[in-house]
């Protein structure tokens, strides 16, 4: 198993234990706030269970699935951590489309960036494994 599979069995995992954590009620404060900071819905769990098990098929079929997976789905999180930071709202929790464009002085910086700085660096880290690092480790297979 690659580097690259074995980081999307990783990715899987994380998603898993984050949606189990999101119903461990010590973590959760007195208004349902994960370590009081994340609401998290029952859609986000089912997002995180979907984006878990998506990384955990793409690392058991192939390493090309796993980098494919990585692309996508850091791409896809990286923008919608981006969107959160600069807008306010988020696309996946659907906050853009049930609630528009929130003005950005209403919500400051710092919980903006809290709020988001989860999906920027699971992201990132993502387009990382998929974009740069699957080329470096396909060169180095390439020149042994």
């Amino acid at each position: 198993m690659t580097l690259i599979r074995k980081l999307a069995v990783a990715y899987a995992f994380m998603f898993f234990a984050l949606v189990a954590i999101g119903y461990v009620s010590a973590l959760n404060d007195a208004d349902g706030y994960l370590f009081g900071l994340y609401r998290l819905q029952r859609y986000d769990g089912l997002l995180h269970g979907f984006s878990g098990l998506w990384a955990l098929l793409a690392g058991l079929v192939s390493h090309r699935q796993s980098v494919l997976y990585f692309k996508l789905f850091g791409s896809v999180y990286v923008f919608d951590g981006l969107l959160g930071l600069i807008t306010g709202s988020g696309c996946f929790d659907g906050g853009i489309l049930m609630g528009g464009f929130r003005p950005v002085a209403d919500i400051d910086f710092p919980a903006r960036f809290v709020a988001n700085a989860p999906h920027l660096a699971i992201g990132g880290l993502a387009v990382f494994a998929g974009f740069w690092l699957s080329r470096r480790l396909a060169e180095r297979v390439a020149a042994a």
